[in-house]
């Protein structure tokens, strides 16, 4: 489809490649109309740095992302004639700083057209990174403690232990009472053992959401990214979570991505899993589409599996954002701060963008 919510620059993202303008060209080139330029909001503590970002400061991340912001609304303005260009950001949600310190950067910049509302950490420790920190990560919940991704140092440096003195203990490894194995053999936590992760996954999500109505939810089941094939509509305690948290982004108006990184990741689908788009459909929920891009070679990166996998779903419409200057009769409010609206397209599977996309790639 001719739109993407959600993209990162390796100008202001270091795990990322190519400048803001290359990906905003990329996307021209590719007939996209609307293209949400979402970088990551700052993260506030040493301890929440990735191993690239080293060498920086949470301050230096803030002073990144305004500079994002400046460069963003004048590539806006240049190429206003060829496409729609929203300013965005990608949250997360590790502490309470995260909430709070968003609220502040909200306040002071109305450029700021919506939110893709993403959750990355689950007890403080990052669930995307890989899938040794993944692991720490429901490891954390079983035990009831917070961790952290990096070890502050100095220099900071990936945490391998979420109590490094007895790293090589027992007691911090994944259950081995039921293990399987995912597809490239390592093994995975059992379902007993995944429960709290996934509780805390979803109980975050739903703070989040609570407290700023993100526009875009981001990714909404990322916990699964390491086990696409998991069943959590066989656990009822985690299904009621999903399905209150979908319900309450039902109630304001805002959009779910399918989200095609999902795909290279090696999913055979998009973000969200078949069980969770399912749901989100027969709750009346609004499906939109992002790519996710990390750079120039990311823009529009698997949009064709994507469609086709959503349209095996069933979806049949799909929303996308506007600027609230630009409303049309039968646009719809999404959350609370009104600088967009949301417009429906209906027989999108038809729309020429497909065409054109097939022949350049």
């Amino acid at each position: 489809m001719p739109h993407s919510h959600h993209s990162h620059s390796g100008q202001f993202c270091r795990h990322a490649k190519d400048s803001l303008e290359e990906v905003i060209q990329e996307a021209i080139r590719k007939g996209f109309e609307v293209f949400g330029l979402s970088e990551h909001a700052p993260r506030w503590r040493v301890e929440d740095l990735f191993p690239e970002e080293a060498d920086l400061l949470p301050s230096d991340l803030l002073s990144t992302y305004l500079s994002f912001l400046n460069l963003a609304q004048s590539l806006r303005r240049k190429y206003e004639d060829q496409i729609s260009l929203l300013i965005s950001l990608e949250t997360d949600y590790i502490t309470p700083l995260d909430l709070s310190h968003l609220t502040e950067i909200l306040h002071e910049h109305e450029e700021i057209d919506y939110i893709v509302g993403s959750v990355h950490h689950v007890n403080g420790i990052s669930i995307d990174f890989d899938k040794k920190t993944w692991k720490r990560s429901i490891q954390a919940c079983l035990l009831g403690i917070e961790g952290r991704t990096m070890n502050p140092g100095p220099p900071p440096f990936l945490e391998l232990s979420d109590n490094p003195s007895s790293a090589s203990s027992p007691s911090n490894s994944p259950s081995d009472s039921e293990k399987t194995e995912n597809d490239d053999g390592d093994h995975i936590p059992n379902t007993a053992d995944l429960i709290p992760f996934l509780e805390n996954y979803f109980d975050a999500q739903y703070d989040l959401i609570n407290h700023h109505k993100p526009e875009i939810i981001g990714h909404f089941d990322l916990c699964l990214l390491w086990i696409p094939n998991f069943k959590i509509k066989d656990i009822p305690c985690v299904w009621e979570r999903v399905e209150r948290n979908i319900k309450k982004v039902v109630e304001y108006g805002g959009l779910f991505e399918a989200n095609s990184a999902a795909i290279r990741k090696g999913w055979k689908g998009s973000y969200p899993s078949e069980d969770v788009l399912k749901l989100i459909l027969s709750l009346s929920g609004k499906i939109c589409l992002s790519d996710d891009s990390h750079g120039v070679s990311y823009v529009g990166l698997n949009y064709i599996k994507m469609k086709n996998y959503l349209v095996e779903q069933g979806v049949k419409e799909i929303w996308y954002l506007v600027p609230v200057a630009k409303r049309q009769d039968g646009d719809e409010d999404v959350g609370d701060r009104r600088r967009i609206v949301s417009r429906r397209l209906e027989n999108w599977v038809e729309h020429p963008f497909w065409s054109h996309l097939e022949k350049i790639q």
